[in-house]
């Protein structure tokens, strides 16, 4: 029987939120669901151990499955994970679980009326804890600029916490143009495929719902503000030209 709930979470030298045995809590939470679900660990390309200890924990239970990825970015290692899954809906959430999975629930509300339903940390009802201001206000100022060039209307496209229907996810995730499978890279930029992955979705006709969430902020060391914010939009318009080159 095929699941109801794909969870594909990217990583990267996630030792030491393995150590949080976040990945406990996502099954935990999991097996106490009377639907079918996966897991999907779609790793890109760790150095650090992580792929070991992802295979280790996936011997917990036959429904985890480990995805390799050369290491490319999480875009790519997302798309990798997404179009590999088999859930009826299928979810991609942060590996630090900085949006419990729990939270599901709020976006499954709406299965029936929508086919993409993503996590907000921006409207009315959703929390925000320990979020410095700096990380808020640059966030605020990102998605001006993504209403401006993208997608009006949607007022947090990074939140990690999107589930998309499976015949949106395959559309989706198959299209992707900027943050689609690419060369190997050496850091490890995150960047905006969320903002191309919902610019298809609302291209390809699919209704999005954004959903106030609980999100937690987890100090990394993986963001350098200035420079990514100047890449991240950069491909956002990247997005625009490959939509005006019909590559879409």
């Amino acid at each position: 029987m095929k699941p109801f709930l794909s969870v594909v979470i990217p990583s990267y030298n996630e030792l030491k939120n393995i150590k949080r045995n976040v990945l406990d809590q996502v099954v935990d939470y999991l097996k106490k669901q009377t639907y079918e679900w996966e897991v999907l660990l779609s790793d890109d390309g760790s150095t650090d151990g992580t792929t070991e200890k992802l295979y280790e924990f996936a011997k917990k239970d036959k429904r985890i499955k480990v995805v390799e990825n050369i290491h490319a970015g999480k875009g790519p290692t997302v798309q990798s994970g997404m179009l590999k899954a088999t859930g009826e809906w299928i979810l991609f959430t942060d590996f630090d679980q900085s949006t419990p999975l729990s939270e599901i629930e709020k976006l499954l509300t709406f299965e029936k009326t929508h086919q993409v339903i993503i996590g907000s940390r921006e409207i009315a009802g959703a929390r925000r804890d320990k979020e410095p201001l700096h990380r808020h206000i640059m966030g605020k100022g990102f998605n001006i600029l993504v209403q401006t060039l993208a997608i009006p209307g949607i007022y947090d496209t990074q939140c990690g916490f999107k589930l998309f229907r499976r015949d949106a996810c395959q559309e989706i995730f198959s299209k992707l143009v900027v943050y689609g499978r690419s060369k190997e890279r050496q850091d490890a930029f995150t960047g905006a495929f969320d903002v191309e992955a919902l610019y298809l979705a609302r291209k390809n006709g699919y209704k999005i719902q954004e959903v106030p969430i609980v999100w937690h902020h987890n100090e990394t060391d993986r963001v350098s503000p200035i420079k990514d914010s100047l890449r991240m939009l950069a491909d956002i318009i990247k997005v625009r030209i490959a939509d005006f080159s019909g590559k879409y």
